[in-house]
Formats: C-alpha cells, sequence, structure tokens
C-alpha cells in the first residue's frame, strides 16, 4: 500500500485524524514511512523544536503542560511528543503525568502523542523525530519532545531539538557533581523546578559551579538557571523568555543553521547504518554467522574474520 495522497493533503490542513494516522505509519517503520517523510519533506523545518528532558518526577510533564497553555495564549499551535520508557499502551506513574494534558489535549491547537522507546539506548525513540517531522508539516507552530532523563544516552535529545531544556529539582543537588557528563553537555540551559524546597540554592550553586568550568568565549552560549514552581505556574513566562532568548542568540551568531545541518548529518548516518544494518542481517546474513560461530568459540577464527566476511558477502549480494 503506497501513501495516499489525500492523507497527505489532509495532513497538511492539521487533520487530527490524518496527523494521528501518519505518526503511527513512521512509528510502525514499513515502506510507507519512508515514502510519506519523503514526500512531506519540503514542508518541513518552520516549527522550533523544544526538547525537554530531566530525572523521573522533576516535574517535566506540569511544565509542558502549563508551557503549552503560555504558547496557545500567543495563539500557536503546538504539537507535544511524550516519550516513555515503555509502551504507551501498558500504563504505569509517567502515562499518569499525561492525564494532567487532558485539558489542553482537547485544544484543537493542541497535539498530543505518547511514543514508546522501542528498545532505543536514549530516552528518545528515533521514531520521535520522523513523528516530529510529520507534526512540522502539520503546520505546527512549536513541538515539545518530552522525555525521561536516563543518563548518558539521552544525548540524542540534542539531535531533535534546536533549545533543549534539562529540568532538575533541589534533590539533585548532592548528585549534581557526580552527574552523567551528558546531561550537562545538551542542556541549552536548566530549569530547578520545585524550588521551594529545602536545598535549592545548594543546588543552583553546584550547577553554577560546574558552568563556570565550561570553556567559552563572547560567541559561546552560556546556560541559565531558572527557577520555577511549575505546580504553581510560576516560572513559566521566565523559561518561554529563555527559549526565546536562546533562539535569538543562534540566529543572530549563525548557529541555528550550522546546528540544524550538523543534526541532519547525524540523522542521515542513522537512517544509513539502520538500512546497512537490516540489509546485512536478513536471512542469508543471520544464517552466515550462526555456521561459523563454532569456529570462533573454538578458536579457529576470530570474531574480526567472521565480521569482514560478513561483510564481503554482503557486497558480493548487492553487486
Amino acid at each position: 500500500m503506497s501513501v495516499k495522497v489525500e492523507l497527505i493533503e489532509n495532513l497538511y490542513k492539521a487533520n487530527r485524524r490524518s496527523i494521528a494516522r501518519s505518526i503511527s505509519i513512521v512509528e510502525n517503520d514499513s515502506t510507507d514511512s519512508s515514502e510519506l517523510l519523503k514526500k512531506i519533506h519540503s514542508q518541513i523545518g518552520q516549527a522550533y523544536r523544544i526538547g525537554i528532558t530531566g530525572p523521573p518526577g522533576a516535574g517535566k510533564s506540569t511544565i509542558t503542560n502549563h508551557l503549552t497553555k503560555y504558547y496557545r495564549k500567543q495563539n500557536k499551535k503546538v504539537g507535544i511528543i511524550a516519550i516513555d520508557p515503555t509502551s504507551p499502551f501498558t500504563g504505569g506513574a509517567l502515562l499518569g503525568d499525561r492525564i494532567r494534558m487532558n485539558e489542553i489535549g482537547i485544544d484543537e491547537g493542541v497535539f498530543i502523542r505518547s511514543m514508546a522507546t522501542r528498545g532505543s539506548l536514549g530516552g528518545l525513540s528515533k521514531k520521535a523525530i520522523d513523528a516530529a517531522d510529520v507534526l512540522d508539516a502539520a503546520a505546527f507552530d512549536l513541538i515539545i519532545l518530552e522525555t525521561v532523563g536516563v543518563g548518558q544516552s539521552e544525548l540524542d535529545i540534542a539531535q531533535a531539538a534546536d533549545t533543549t531544556i534539562v529540568v532538575l529539582v533541589p534533590e539533585s543537588g548532592d548528585s549534581v557533581q557526580a552527574m552523567k557528563a551528558g546531561l550537562m553537555e545538551i542542556a541549552d540551559f536548566f530549569v530547578l523546578n520545585k524550588s521551594d524546597r529545602p536545598g535549592a540554592e545548594q543546588a543552583i550553586a553546584s550547577l553554577q559551579t560546574i558552568l563556570m568550568m565550561k570553556d567559552h568565549d563572547e560567541k559561546t552560549w552560556m546556560p541559565n538557571i531558572i527557577k520555577t514552581i511549575a505546580s504553581e505556574n510560576k516560572g513559566i513566562i521566565e523559561i518561554a523568555d529563555e527559549i526565546k532568548r536562546h533562539k535569538d542568540f543562534m540566529e543572530a551568531n549563525k548557529l541555528f543553521i550550522q546546528k540544524r545541518e550538523l543534526q541532519m548529518k547525524l540523522r542521515i548516518k542513522e537512517i544509513v547504518e539502520s538500512k546497512i544494518r537490516k540489509q546485512i542481517w536478513s536471512e542469508s546474513g543471520e544464517n552466515f554467522l550462526n555456521l561459523s560461530l563454532e569456529k570462533v568459540v573454538l578458536g579457529d577464527l576470530s570474531p574480526y574474520h567472521i565480521a569482514d566476511e560478513i561483510i564481503e558477502e554482503f557486497i558480493k549480494r548487492k553487486n
């Protein structure tokens, strides 16, 4: 089945059923997925993509909720892709957070989709980037990618967002010094949520100490730390202002296109590697590997010998 012209046309009109259907197509990773993404590519690039990450329980969903309401008051259309560590149909505490989004979910100018990580090492499913393209083509002004912070492999959100926000809580203070470099490096700015709790000032001081150690010059963006109490809608305007400040900085220093080019380069490499991996591990590649395992275990051949032979066999098949 090829992608119908009617589906694409209705997607461009922001028809909710067509958006949902299109995202399902890219999630399933069928041949229709590549066809759809190729056809809509000329219509993407206008939406501004915001990544929100941080440890579980930091209040990311509450911030996403209030930030969306703020943008809707400005008449901006907002797409939300919420990445869960498990299937979006199995439930769990994280999906409990989504219930709080019901209020904005019935707004015609908001589209929310929960997606599973599908075994991705990071908290961000690779398919979430494709889903963001679908929302971009449907003329959403802003796309929020909200994902679970699980450590260094969370770097992949930086490949999807124009501005990346790392949300922490005062309890993070003691562990900030030991926090994995990945989560620290990807932040365009930090949000210290639940900042009315004890330990907030210590957490800010720890973050500031780490940030001061970063190499920088007058053209380097230095992340700020925004204090919020998201449950009381405090600090949300400051988050929106900081997103705009970061966007303006990137545009003024000609870093915006440069960042998107780097993201696209990494994405194309991943697509190529994924396609080659699928072809190599077709039935014949898997069979060749299985037949060779005994030789490796007995010490007759190195794993590198077998790897070279599998690649050579693959090239022969392609020729």
